[in-house]
């Protein structure tokens, strides 16, 4: 699969463009700005864009009105189908949200139910209950997804619901040539609906890539067979702030550990599971560490660590964003991207990602591990790089058998001796390429 080499950039549109936030049905062309984008995100080394909803929404996007048109807000089919080409001509594949869970009070079918009430031949698309009422005063009741009545559940399980979705997506890689989708609530979503699209975008499109949005719980429940090809990485998310924070590297080695490790029991290995630092729901990664200092190690250990890793735009020139200042402030539209001292270190890490078969199939092995310090192996058969992280503010001297005298640092191009231990300088990472 493509993807399991890959590194993803991802771009909320809506915030990115700067688009209003309700949508009044006036139509702008702003979504060329992704596409004017495109040789910075080649240049940072990301080889693939996860878009988050670009479809007609009431707001935000998730609550789709319409699956096949582009937001008025964005632009027409024919802009999207323009940037989709550039991305393509710069060699980045295109993955596109897929809110399939459920969609916006504004979606044509559920506007048909709520003025034919029980005549409405759409009525089974939804959960409904004609002998209740809504918060709205629709004159019926609903499911929405988790309390949130502006999200309205749709009826997976109706194999008319089901074709529909699913034409969908033919026409959006007919129309679009995109190359994957992000599975919004994959958690939520029905799982015989999630093994329909799998045979069905197999039979679309080679090697079609399908990521679902897992919060908490066994990812095996969603990947691997007839079902999807990855899952967010949820957990490890959280270790890797929250190991920094607390001084304690404890916490995302043993979590690489218990999913990747040697042992029997390791939970996903073999499994090429979408990673990040941060994203459109959470605090970007530049404002929930407490060292500015641990910046590039978080990254350092996201691009080391198995599977694909995904950077959010902005956050590769630091950019600040808290969520309790709402959601604006994690989607924000900037004029131009930046390029800083950290957008090198990030560009280079991204590369010897890409370039190295142990950083993207290796196995994982911890090495050294302190509460401050970890040395951790990937390893194939033809290729082992050592990965050493240092988040104190002193230099450290790490004693282990590196199993060959010298080694080339894939972020620096400079040689390592391995003799008389591994000096790590203060907040540092290094990644050492060591042939066999």
């Amino acid at each position: 699969m493509w993807a399991d080499n890959s590194v993803f950039y991802q771009i909320y549109p809506l915030g990115f463009c700067g688009a209003p936030g309700e949508n009044a049905g006036v139509p702008a062309s702003r979504i060329g700005k992704i596409g004017d984008w495109a040789g910075h995100i080649q240049r940072l080394g990301a080889d693939a864009v996860y878009l988050s909803p670009v479809f007609e929404s009431d707001t935000h996007g998730y609550d789709t009105r319409d699956y096949r048109k582009i937001d008025c807000r964005l632009g027409t089919n024919e802009d999207f189908a323009g940037v989709c080409r550039t991305l393509h001509s710069h060699g980045i594949k295109v993955v596109l949200d897929g809110v399939f869970n459920h969609v916006g009070r504004g979606f044509w079918a559920f506007r048909d139910v709520q003025e034919k009430k029980w005549d409405s031949p759409y009525k089974d698309w939804f959960h409904i209950n004609f002998d209740g009422n809504s918060n709205y005063n629709d004159g019926f009741w609903y499911e929405g997804w988790e309390g949130h009545y502006e999200l309205v559940k749709l009826n997976l399980q109706n194999p008319a619901v089901a074709d529909y979705l699913l034409e969908s997506v033919r026409l959006w890689v007919e129309w679009f040539q995109i190359d994957g989708l992000r599975l919004d609530v994959a958690y939520c979503l029905d799982r015989d609906f999630l093994r329909r699209l799998r045979q069905f975008c197999d039979g679309l499109k080679p090697e079609f890539f399908l990521v679902g949005e897992t919060l908490h719980g066994d990812y095996n429940q969603w990947v691997g067979g007839e079902m999807l090809h990855s899952c967010t990485n949820y957990e490890c998310y959280k270790g890797l702030y929250s190991a920094l924070n607390s001084r304690n590297l404890f916490e995302i080695v043993h979590s690489l550990k218990r999913q990747f490790g040697p042992e029997q029991w390791t939970l996903y290995k073999g499994m090429h599971l979408l990673c990040f630092a941060d994203n459109h729901d959470v605090t970007r990664a530049a404002s929930i560490l407490q060292n500015p200092a641990h910046l590039p190690l978080m990254y350092g250990i996201l691009f080391a660590m198995p599977g694909i890793p995904c950077v959010y735009y902005g956050s590769e020139w630091g950019a600040p964003g808290d969520k309790s200042q709402g959601d604006g402030a994690l989607r924000p539209c900037f004029d131009a991207p930046q390029w800083t001292d950290l957008t090198d270190r990030i560009a280079a890490m991204a590369r010897a990602h890409r370039e190295s078969e142990a950083l993207c199939f290796g196995d994982f092995r911890e090495l050294v591990l302190t509460n401050r310090q970890t040395v951790f192996q990937r390893r194939t058969e033809r290729q082992r790089v050592l990965v050493a992280v240092n988040a104190d503010d002193q230099p450290y001297t790490a004693h282990f058998d590196a199993g060959c005298g010298q080694a080339v640092d894939l972020l620096t191009g400079k040689l390592h001796d391995f003799g008389g231990g591994s000096e790590l300088p203060p907040y540092s990472v290094a990644y050492w390429k060591c042939e066999h």
